[in-house]
């Protein structure tokens, strides 16, 4: 009774992915409106609750865009454990929510995680054309935590974190955000393997933004500048934020996360 409260008043649906035991009901938020609309990627144990993906939904409704935002599985209404998901999991379900909600054109705005989901979503997306009814028309990454779980996470940990993910399958890693650490799990890792991008040249066929933090101690501004370098054939702009962190979530990030927004937006406008 509680969720069904929650869901009606939050305008929330309920979108099954996935099959027989790997089933599961991801909660969605979608806002009609005009095109290009917006498709909101969380990060790493967030959701669409968070301070950026309410901010930049209420600023959509207002400008009559369209927006559309999810939780992963095992994370805010969505169904499943956060320790049990990985990057394959919240993939496919990306690809299930832009599929059933998203037409025309749409802009990719993914914050830390989300930044490499939407990178993700592309190529996924660029394989299969027929298969959806929307055009990738730019994509907005902040603090984008491109191949994070080797990159940032195992090729960090050590040897006793390493032989503790072999025997226990998981270790706890403090969170600067929270009491309470993150579970890192030894699926996560060797699952992320599978969707890794730094290793080679990326190209998106779209203007990309780059919104990043100089003192993000989470996803450093060398690690960002490496997948920019990256891609080269792309149209890349990045504003650094002086002084800012991971999570620029502050009033002035929120205002210049919105222009960011709006200028892209206005750059697929007639006229």
């Amino acid at each position: 009774m509680v969720l069904l409260a929650l869901m009606q008043t939050n305008n929330i649906e309920i979108l099954p992915v996935g099959s027989g035991k790997a089933s599961r009901n991801i909660a969605v938020n979608h806002q009609q409106g005009k095109e290009p609309g917006i498709f909101w990627l969380s990060g790493f144990k967030s959701d669409m609750s968070g301070t950026k993906a309410v901010e930049l939904a209420q600023w959509a409704g207002d400008q009559g865009v369209a927006c559309t935002r999810f939780d992963y599985s095992g994370h805010g209404l969505s169904d499943g454990e956060f320790v049990e998901g990985c990057l394959s999991d919240w993939l496919e379900e990306s690809l299930a929510v832009f599929s059933q909600y998203c037409r025309g054109r749409t802009i990719l705005v993914g914050s830390s995680m989300g930044g490499w989901l939407a990178l993700l979503l592309v190529r996924a997306l660029a394989r299969n054309p027929g298969c959806h009814n929307a055009q990738i028309s730019g994509l907005l990454l902040i603090a984008p935590a491109v191949d994070f779980s080797h990159e940032l996470i195992w090729k960090h940990l050590t040897k006793d974190l390493k032989n503790q993910l072999e025997e226990k399958g998981h270790f706890l890693r403090p969170s600067a955000y929270s009491d309470d650490p993150y579970v890192v799990t030894k699926k996560l890792i060797d699952d992320g393997r599978r969707h890794l991008l730094m290793g080679s040249q990326m190209e998106v066929g779209c203007p990309v933004q780059v919104l990043q933090g100089t003192k993000d101690e989470s996803v450093p501004l060398d690690h960002v500048m490496r997948m920019v370098e990256l891609m080269p054939k792309d149209d890349v702009t990045v504003t650094l934020v002086r002084d800012g962190d991971h999570r620029l979530s502050s009033p002035e990030d929120i205002q210049r996360l919105k222009r960011l927004v709006a200028q892209m937006l206005d750059a697929h406008l007639p006229g």
